[in-house]
């Protein structure tokens, strides 16, 4: 299990290469169910591994001259003030043990029933290709977007690309090479503020399978870049949703004892 969990590390950095999404979505399922990380832990982790894999890329789209810094800035700092918040002081009061419906649920479940959901919201994304014909949105609205992926990526530890892509293209019109970029940029300083909001955790991380995991990302965004200009982006798109969906399912059955 331990070298299939390689492995997949290769595949996520090659999703974040092709589609500029998708790292966290699967690195936090990929330790809790591979690796056996806590899956609490395991969203410190995704922020980790992801935020560095992500940094490689932001450095490749400022080199290239796609990053758009305008829409990072008009989008990104609300996102970058949010994760940090989240972080730092809405993470800390989920408590342990969760009374739903007058069942007691712990914590752990709680956070990965939630992700199945968001996975589940990813998938659908990703494979609809929507098309929002209005091109200027109120301020408060870019503002708001904003907030919500910061808030998704303080709680979840995902880096909140799948959320990132369609605002850079269907709200501002990016073309999909610039919204990738620029989604990497965003997706690495998130990473690294929900970290420092999340400081204490740091003291518990098994480095040696954390590190080799991010090295292992890194090479996979490389191959990634490599082949993105051979494959059709949508179709990719597609495939890749279809497999989150296919995660996701496993996720929701194994935390309900299904199996």
């Amino acid at each position: 299990m331990f070298v299939f969990g390689l492995i997949l590390a290769v595949f996520v950095g090659i999703t974040l290469g092709l589609v500029g999404s998708g790292g966290s979505i699967l690195t936090v399922p990929i330790f809790v169910y591979v690796f056996g990380v806590d899956p609490v832990l395991a969203t410190a982790y995704s922020l980790f591994a992801i935020g560095a894999t992500s940094i490689i890329g932001g450095v490749k789209g400022f080199i290239h001259k796609d990053v758009d810094f305008d829409k990072l800035l008009k989008f990104g700092i609300p996102s970058m003030i949010s994760v940090f918040l989240t972080r730092k002081f809405i993470v800390p009061l989920i408590p342990d043990h969760l009374n739903l419906f007058g069942h007691t649920v712990a914590q752990e479940v709680v956070l990965m029933v939630l992700f199945a959901m968001l996975m589940l919201f990813a998938a659908y994304a990703m494979f609809q290709e929507i098309s929002i014909p209005q091109t200027n949105f109120p301020f408060i609205t870019i503002v708001l977007k904003g907030v919500f992926v910061g808030s998704v990526t303080g709680i979840v530890g995902a880096g909140g690309g799948f959320l990132i892509i369609p605002a850079l293209t269907n709200f501002f019109n990016l073309s999909m090479k610039k919204a990738v970029a620029t989604s990497l940029v965003l997706i690495a300083i998130n990473s690294i503020l929900g970290l420092l909001g999340d400081w204490r955790r740091i003291e518990l991380f098994d480095w040696n399978l954390l590190l080799l995991y991010t090295l292992l990302t890194i090479v996979g965004i490389f191959i990634g870049f490599f082949i993105s200009n051979k494959i059709d982006g949508m179709k990719l798109k597609r495939i890749f949703s279809m497999g989150i969906m296919a995660v996701a399912i496993f996720v929701l059955l194994t935390e309900f004892g299904v199996i």
